[in-house]
């Protein structure tokens, strides 16, 4: 018989020790299989996605209530009109009753309360102006002499004699390009408001002149003046041109959006805006386009959300001791967000401290070595490239950098509404037209003023403005 295994005698102080080690084990452990068991919800969820979510055959007992829950978002009454807006004077609302219609009680005036509605005439008349243009003919040399008005184009006579105003074209431009409305459903809309007709070819055929005309030229303005800015948020999406995959990309500042529609988006089509001697910072996504040699020089920030996104990709295949160096990661990203956030709110302690701080940590935790995972060598191969120029922390350097790419997202969401309610763009010339405007109307209702104004002073005045 072999001789019975002999148990090791350890002292308390050492069972404690071990026992306490075991503990933070098992924690790590419930977190662990806490993170798994929702990122394998969300994966479950991502699967059962269609394209109409809506349940079938089975009914919830108590559905949710619609509208802003109690306590949650942001609240406010519909506020009065100015009184620049009010169409007639007050109407005096008296009190008729002699008494208290309930106790028959004396009635005394305290106060007057102000109400008021807002509505639409029964439909509004459009403007018709008639213009009686003089005809002269040269006794010399045989030739007419028309009169001339600065409202009148100069080949406005014969079968284009009577023509649609600048306003009125300029609405209908603004519906289709910034409200995304389909080009055959605006002559309804703009006959039931207002009762002007109009054929969908005469204003696509406009659209098209417009692009060639002073509207390209405003476009061309703002795609100039793109450079000067200080930041530009990029980001794009896909689009269709004579049913042909294309690209639609969105460069949007503050102030300025700017779009554009190319074939492919390499860094030839960035660089068309984004030159490379830019000078000012480039907020982008992980897109292979942006890290391009020939943009090697431009200060990049990339999107926060996107580098996340990149670590829950490799988090999603990985267990044990191959999820640290992702967890690591992400721990740091949320820390740098929360504290920008924070500077924000004005609730930072010691920003540059902190910043400084989170920095050295990402430097550490990027360094170069050899990790078993082949996954998290990569990440951290092109992590630690972008690193090293400054483009995963900028915005903690620079706190006017915003951490992530939702400004360009934000952009792109009116083409994106547009690409599903319509075929995109026939022609490269549709194409050009849907840039030029949305790029215009879009920039309009930025700097505080209205799309449809900006297109009609376009109209009036060709030359390039761009204020």
């Amino acid at each position: 018989m072999s001789e019975p295994k002999r148990v090791e005698s350890l002292n308390p102080a050492e069972l404690l020790r071990r026992v306490e080690s075991l503990q933070r084990q098992v924690a790590e452990l419930e977190r662990q299989n806490a993170e798994l068991r929702a990122e394998n919800a969300r994966l479950q969820r991502r699967q059962q996605r269609q394209a109409a979510p809506f349940s079938k055959e089975t009914r919830v007992a108590e559905p949710k209530r619609p509208g802003r829950k109690p306590g949650q978002g942001r609240f406010t009454y519909r506020p009065a009109p100015s009184p620049e807006g009010l169409s007639e004077p007050a109407i005096a609302v008296p009190v008729t009753e002699p008494v208290c219609p309930h106790c028959g009680g004396a009635l005394v005036l305290v106060g007057t309360e102000v109400a008021s509605i807002t509505d639409l005439p029964a439909q509004p008349r459009p403007v018709v102006r008639q213009y009686q243009v003089a005809v002269c003919h040269c006794q010399a040399c045989g030739r007419s002499v028309r009169g001339r008005h600065p409202d009148l184009a100069a080949d406005q006579s014969g079968a284009t004699a009577h023509r649609l105003g600048p306003r009125v074209l300029a609405a209908a431009q603004s519906v289709h390009y910034q409200q995304g409305v389909p080009v055959r459903r605006v002559p309804a809309i703009l006959d039931a408001l207002s009762g002007i007709q109009v054929t969908q070819s005469a204003l696509t055929q406009d659209a098209l002149r417009q692009a060639a005309g002073p509207v390209g030229a405003a476009y061309q303005s703002l795609r100039t003046g793109l450079a000067q800015a200080g930041r530009v948020h990029t980001d794009d999406t896909g689009w269709r041109v004579g049913g042909s995959r294309a690209q639609l990309m969105g460069f949007t500042t503050e102030t300025t959006t700017v779009y554009q529609i190319r074939r492919q988006h390499r860094n030839e089509e960035v660089r068309e805006l984004i030159a490379a001697d830019y000078g000012g910072v480039l907020c982008c996504d992980r897109g292979k386009s942006y890290d391009a040699q020939a943009l090697a020089h431009v200060k990049q920030q990339k999107c926060v959300a996107h580098l996340q996104r990149s670590v829950s990709e490799v988090l999603a295949t990985k267990w044990g001791r191959g999820r640290l160096f992702g967890l690591g990661l992400r721990r740091l990203f949320q820390e740098a967000t929360t504290l920008w956030q924070s500077y924000h709110a004005g609730t930072a302690v010691d920003f540059g401290a902190q910043a400084a701080d989170l920095q050295g940590r990402l430097s550490e935790h990027l360094r170069e070595r050899a990790l078993p995972d082949p996954d998290n060598q990569r990440l951290l191969g092109g992590l630690r490239w972008h690193h090293e120029r400054g483009n995963l922390l900028r915005f903690l350097d620079d706190p006017c950098i915003e951490p992530t790419n939702n400004r360009a997202e934000r952009a792109l969401r009116p083409a994106v509404i547009a690409r599903k309610v319509s075929q995109c763009s026939k022609t490269q010339d549709g194409a050009d037209a849907f840039a030029a405007f949305a790029s215009v109307l879009r920039t309009a209702v930025q700097r505080g003023g209205s799309g449809i104004e900006r297109l009609a002073e376009l109209r009036r005045s060709p030359a390039p403005a761009d204020r």
